[in-house]
């Protein structure tokens, strides 16, 4: 199998399956959903933390690339991610309380779900230039970002189909423009073969940059919503299951040596 066709294969599996689980979770009770995202959450965050600084920076650094250039371009990263957070937030909610934007409002709410897809195709698309640009490097790499990938994936699934079924959309409609739109994976790793198999010099400071993308959705995005249960009990399970995520992509990096 040639590595364009494993990288779309990654891809491809990484976006159906992670929107085919998502669908599944929809179909439990509101209680049970909310009973499990929370540890997956926890999961998920430390699967990025362990992918961005146990696989993806020391793979860039040890591609002899300067330090100087990859901390300036994983600092470049959390700036760039911050900014497109923060025009889509900014989208979202044009006016100063968008606290009143109440669930009543059905126009509102067709138009979020009408937002939220092509967010997630275009979250999608870096996704996929992400895993292609770690399979360029080593394929090895390219298995544990796309481990990564996928289970910060599920939660965020989720939440779209709640958007899109709050939106008005049936269940079926729902999960396959779901399923459809995390496909879109697909044309970022197209894209990014075809850029930087050409330009392998340019290979370090991507990895960089997905790094950069891991680190602040675990930190700017996830870790918040942790922090909203403060009890000790839930505090140590978060704890040990960060701990787990972080030690499941080390362990997957080493092992894929």
């Amino acid at each position: 199998m040639s590595s364009l066709a494993s990288i779309l294969l990654l891809t491809a599996a990484c976006g159906a399956l992670s929107a085919l689980i998502a669908g599944g979770f929809m179909l439990l009770s509101s209680a049970r959903r909310n009973a499990l995202l929370p540890p997956l959450v926890s999961f998920a965050t430390g699967a990025l933390l362990g992918a961005a600084l146990l696989a993806l920076l020391p793979h860039a650094l040890e591609s002899g690339a300067g330090a100087h250039g990859i901390g300036i371009a994983l600092a470049g990263g959390i700036i760039a991610f911050f900014v497109l957070e923060k025009m889509v937030l900014w989208r979202h909610c044009h006016v100063d309380h968008c606290e009143a934007h109440g669930p009543q409002d059905h126009h509102r709410d067709r138009a979020s779900a009408t937002l939220i897809l092509w967010g997630d195709a275009f979250h999608n698309i870096l996704d996929g230039v992400l895993i292609a640009a770690a399979f360029l490097t080593n394929p090895h790499l390219g298995i544990v970002t796309t481990v990564a990938v996928f289970a910060h994936e599920i939660p965020q699934e989720v939440g779209d189909l709640a958007i899109l079924l709050n939106g008005g959309m049936s269940r079926s409609r729902a999960l396959l423009l779901n399923i459809a739109v995390s496909l879109s994976s697909m044309a970022g790793a197209v894209i990014a073969w075809f850029l930087l198999a050409q330009a392998l010099e340019w290979l370090p400071y991507a990895l960089a940059i997905a790094a950069a993308s891991f680190l602040y959705v675990a930190v700017a995005d996830l870790i918040p919503g942790l922090h909203r249960r403060v009890d000790a009990r839930t505090s140590l399970q978060q704890v040990a299951l960060i701990a787990l995520g972080v030690l499941v992509t080390g362990l997957t990096h080493e092992f894929a040596h």
